[in-house]
């Protein structure tokens, strides 16, 4: 058996998916990212099971991986059949996850096939607060913060989050509708508390406890039973890694809060030639001589 803490093999897919808290389109308010942890309340509150959100938000997420807001709506709205864009989502879904768990990868893939949509409930108003509420930066006691713009906020950190959860879901035989969950509701005290990073934590001491729970109260009764039970005893996994969906959980908060700021530095270190040569900004086609011509003859870059 691997000693391994965490596969290796996912690190490309969770690198290319932690784009989306930074996808945005024309008439769509948000990231994409930002949406997403927006529908995944709504189903929940509308009565589907957490399992069932889970799975649909995932297939959703690792499909728009690649296709951005190519999504089924957009598509009908194109006057693609629901056969037609399901084969598209699927497409989409398939250019990335051929390193996921092969049982796990089937079920979310037939997520993606035609079927009646989910239910939508009222959306919280913590959901609308958490995506207005910017994360900290990178923060250190006794240190000036770094903070790199623009910050995410966080319901695009729990909804990346609570995808990661899922997709590791089957290394740490956790219960993926548990680590979902969880993960879309670990930030709830920052519906309300303004986030001053470990920073501020460390600096508010004794009184850090009480206000956590205050503020997490506030969210957690915007909820109706039975989704408020269900809430509570998937957060129960989030103090430690006792747990399989602890430990699915962390790996998935660890993962996402060094990636973001990865991304930062990894846009702050790209070269020009590595765009030119390797990513072909000025791509194939039938005037790719051309251009190289006018480029070259005014010197760009």
């Amino acid at each position: 058996m691997s000693d391994a803490a965490a596969p290796a093999a996912l690190r490309e897919l969770f690198v290319e998916m932690n784009d989306l808290k930074r996808v945005h389109s024309a008439g769509r308010e948000g990231s994409i990212a930002e949406r997403l942890f927006a529908q995944g309340w709504s189903l929940l509150t509308g009565g589907a099971a957490p399992q069932d959100v889970a799975l649909d938000i995932t297939a959703t997420t690792l499909a728009a991986t690649r296709l951005c807001d190519l999504d089924a709506a957009f598509l009908a709205a194109a006057g693609l059949s629901e056969a037609a864009a399901s084969a598209v989502l699927v497409a989409g879904f398939d250019a990335v996850t051929g390193n996921l768990d092969p049982d796990l990868r089937d079920r979310l893939r037939r997520r993606l096939a035609p079927r009646p949509p989910g239910r939508p409930g009222p959306v919280p108003a913590f959901v609308a607060a958490l995506a207005k509420q910017p994360r900290a930066g990178v923060t250190c006691p006794g240190r000036a913060r770094i903070l790199l713009e623009p910050p995410e906020n966080h319901a695009e950190h729990c909804l990346i989050v609570a995808v990661y959860g899922v997709c590791l879901s089957p290394f740490y035989r956790a219960d993926p509708g548990t680590v979902f969950l969880a993960a879309m509701a670990h930030h709830f005290h920052n519906a309300a508390m303004p986030d001053a990073g470990f920073t501020g934590e460390m600096l508010l001491g004794d009184h850090l406890g009480p206000i956590m729970a205050v503020t997490t109260g506030w969210a957690m009764n915007e909820l109706d039973a039975p989704l408020r039970g269900e809430v509570e005893r998937a957060r129960a996994v989030l103090p430690d890694d006792a747990t399989a969906e602890g430990r699915a959980f962390h790996a998935a908060d660890c993962v996402d809060r060094v990636l973001q700021i990865a991304q930062h530095l990894r846009g702050a270190s790209t070269t020009m030639a590595a765009v030119l040569d390797e990513w072909e900004l000025v791509h194939a086609g039938p005037v790719k001589g051309f251009h190289d011509r006018v480029l070259r003859d005014m010197r760009i870059p």
